[in-house]
């Protein structure tokens, strides 16, 4: 099988149901920046932390639900659906690493080691992926809500971790300037 297919040429993709959309329609958009989230934290993959890492790979399977969650329109029993319980190992990440961190007392400027650099970028990209689902949500019926919820949480996790892998790099937090 080849990768490529020409059926796209046209700006025209296919959803789950194999129905056509427009490439810039808002669930493309939705799916498309996810996948964008995906990609920047198998960049920071590994990050040297066996515990960090066991978690960015389970937050990219995560991520391929909530594509294929995204990609349908129309799902059925059985077909890919974010859960509760995702959300939940989520912020089980957050709460380990939290325990690990100072408390956070003033804004951070996103930077400091690479990982840490780089999970700082994922969260910014994954803050667009969340405001994308939301103006899918707002536009379109039966869009998975705990997705959202999923995103929001994931936002958080990413900053947190990049605290986390800062902290065990000895770089310190530096807060802007106003």
């Amino acid at each position: 099988m080849t990768i490529y297919t020409g059926r796209g040429d046209k700006g025209q993709t296919d959803l789950r149901t194999m129905d056509r959309v427009s490439k810039d329609s808002r669930r493309i958009e939705a799916y498309g920046t996810v996948d964008e989230v995906n990609a920047l934290v198998g960049v920071v993959r590994p990050t040297g932390y066996d515990d960090i890492d066991g978690h960015l790979r389970d937050v990219q399977n995560h991520l391929h639900i909530v594509q294929a969650d995204f990609a349908n329109p129309s799902p059925e029993e059985g077909d890919p659906q974010l859960a509760e319980r995702h959300v939940e190992e989520i912020e089980a990440i957050i709460d380990e690493a939290d325990a690990e961190l100072d408390p956070l007392e003033s804004f951070i400027l996103p930077s400091g080691s690479e990982p840490g650099a780089k999970l700082h970028h994922a969260r910014a990209v994954c803050r667009r992926a969340e405001r994308r689902a939301v103006s899918l949500a707002a536009e379109e019926a039966g869009v998975n809500e705990t997705a959202i919820v999923y995103l929001n949480r994931l936002s958080d996790a990413l900053f947190t971790l990049a605290r986390l892998v800062n902290k065990r790099e000895g770089v310190r937090e530096e807060s802007p300037t106003y």
